[in-house]
């Protein structure tokens, strides 16, 4: 037997015996590769009651032709933006969100086209600072002119700080479950191997008011209720058994 061969028989058995390490090392569910750790997942809720709020007010005017139906629209506009500001709204709060102009075909009771006259709507968005008077100045909206309200949506001003609280109070319930989790176990925790924190979510109260272009009015005694705005946080963290 040459020295060749020898080299080669002597190759083939140190791989079997790597193989058949390899293979008992899986059959008792260990890999050199694979770490020991806990997952677990923890949950983070801040409720605040809002602080400001959004809304749609629109003017909408119908005439003949199309320029006496623009100087409807904005007399009615700039008697709504100056009675807005009579309520404390600054003339920073109050943008103008759309502004159409557009014919409609009028018709009779059979269908036959009659005449056409021009239609101008004009909605300002504005931010309401002091909920305690956003009843009353919903009220003086509609008295200034306001024929179409696109509902209210309210927020918080200092948004960051409601969402580091909750984010902190998921981590805090997160490592708090792999704490408890441990000593059930009878295992130690090491080191954090991962952290993925969620996407907040939002329940917001949302108040209907006037919407598709209702022009009831509020009894202002009756205040609009913001109610609260729910921020949650999921946490899921990854910690290695020691």
């Amino acid at each position: 037997m040459n020295k060749k061969t020898i080299f080669i028989i002597g190759t083939l058995l140190i791989g079997a015996v790597l193989l058949s390490a390899c293979g008992q090392i899986e059959a008792q569910g260990v890999s050199p590769t694979s770490e020991r750790y806990i997952r677990v997942s923890g949950s983070g809720e801040v409720a605040v009651v809002p602080d400001i709020a959004y809304i749609n007010i629109g003017v909408h005017s119908e005439a003949e032709d199309v320029t006496s139906a623009l100087e409807a629209n904005n007399t009615q506009a700039a008697e709504l933006t100056e009675a807005l500001k009579a309520e404390g709204i600054e003339e920073k709060d109050i943008q103008t969100a759309n502004f159409n102009v557009y014919p409609q075909t009028r018709y009779d009771n059979m269908g036959q086209p009659v005449g056409t006259s021009y239609v101008v709507d004009n909605t300002v968005y504005v931010t309401v600072r002091d909920l305690a008077n956003l009843g009353k100045m919903l009220d003086t909206a509609i008295s200034a002119g306001a024929n179409n309200i696109y509902g209210i949506s309210f927020d918080i001003a200092d948004k960051e700080t409601v969402l580091a609280q909750a984010r902190e109070l998921a981590i805090k319930d997160a490592e708090a479950k792999a704490q408890s989790v441990a000593e059930v176990a009878g295992v130690t925790l090491g080191q954090i191997l991962s952290i993925d924190v969620s996407t907040p979510t939002y329940n917001q109260p949302y108040f209907g008011y006037g919407m598709g272009g209702g022009t009831s009015r509020v009894d202002t005694s009756v205040p609009v209720s913001a109610g609260q705005i729910v921020v949650s946080y999921t946490a899921t963290l990854n910690y290695a058994i020691e």
